[in-house]
């Protein structure tokens, strides 16, 4: 962990900023591992949540900074969150499972990756969800060799100026589609127990931008003839217009005939292997409290 938290190049950014020694790197933190909230979720896809719940970790901090981030108030330098060594993260896993959480979720976990994979030399008895951004290399990836199966990733955007415009990175179509590459190469085609309940492969989210109904479909296009089958690919509605976004076509909630359109298409090529949300899902309700709950135990 030494070697690659002093010169940090965990992620795309490749900062190079001693975390070990108090540095804050393009994540917004330094080595030591901040948490949000730890808690059962029942809002991810059902072979996630099943009955009881996804056992979600939100850890503090973000390497790729998306400007309409709806857990900004996480996400952001500074923001909310409280420390915990790896035992404690041990102790969270464990606390998940006795309440009956269906695997353990890691939300955002990219830029502590190091000290996670040491986390899970102790098997937590419960698969584990690596939910990120995709803005990650393969190389860090593969320290997760082994310890995670499930991989949850979004691919925000296929445009490299739309990535540029909204997260500062214009690198990252091509960088998601190499991380996606290794996570599936990794987690192996997907697998469900008796419950339904997925036990390994990988689903890859993508969150419809209001008035970008065609990149939508571009990576939707993408996805499918690439992998076919051995993904799922997850297209969500649940676009939130924050109160801190300045872009004036992020400004509001997605329309149901942009989102439809997007849907038609994936059915229109094919797609049997995926998840739609249906209904009124731009709402808050999804955005959790990150109040520490859960996380001192």
């Amino acid at each position: 962990m030494e070697g690659t938290l002093s010169q940090c190049r965990l992620c795309p950014r490749r900062c190079g900023v001693d975390r070990l020694q108090g540095g804050i790197g393009r994540c917004g933190e330094d080595s030591r591992i901040r948490i949000g909230r730890a808690s059962l979720h029942r809002w991810e896809e059902p072979c996630i949540s099943g009955v009881n719940g996804s056992g979600t970790v939100f850890f503090s901090g973000c390497a790729l900074g998306c400007v309409f981030c709806q857990n900004s108030v996480l996400s952001r330098p500074k923001g909310a969150g409280r420390y915990v060594d790896i035992d404690g993260l041990q102790r969270i896993y464990a606390s998940l499972k006795d309440q009956g959480a269906h695997n353990i979720n890691l939300v955002t976990p990219s830029h502590y990756t190091p000290q996670i994979a040491l986390s899970l030399d102790k098997d937590p008895g419960l698969p584990v969800v690596w939910n990120s951004s995709a803005y990650e290399l393969p190389s860090t990836l593969d320290m997760l060799k082994g310890k995670v199966r499930i991989f949850l990733p979004d691919l925000k955007y296929f445009d490299p100026d739309i990535a540029e415009k909204y997260s500062s990175a214009g690198d990252y179509p091509e960088i998601a589609k190499r991380a996606i590459e290794k996570m599936v190469e990794l987690a192996g085609p997907p697998r469900f127990d008796c419950d339904g309940m997925m036990v390994s492969g990988v689903i890859v989210r993508y969150l419809v931008l209001p008035s970008h109904s065609s990149d939508s479909k571009r990576i939707v296009e993408y996805l499918y003839k690439t992998y076919g089958d051995s993904i799922y690919i997850s297209i969500m509605s649940q676009y939130t217009p924050m109160p801190s976004v300045k872009y004036p076509e992020l400004k509001r909630k997605l329309r149901q005939r942009e989102y439809e359109a997007v849907t038609d298409y994936a059915l229109a090529l094919g797609l049997t292997n995926g998840f739609f949300q249906e209904g009124e899902a731009a709402s808050e309700s999804f955005i959790p409290e990150f109040n520490g709950e859960g996380v001192d135990i």
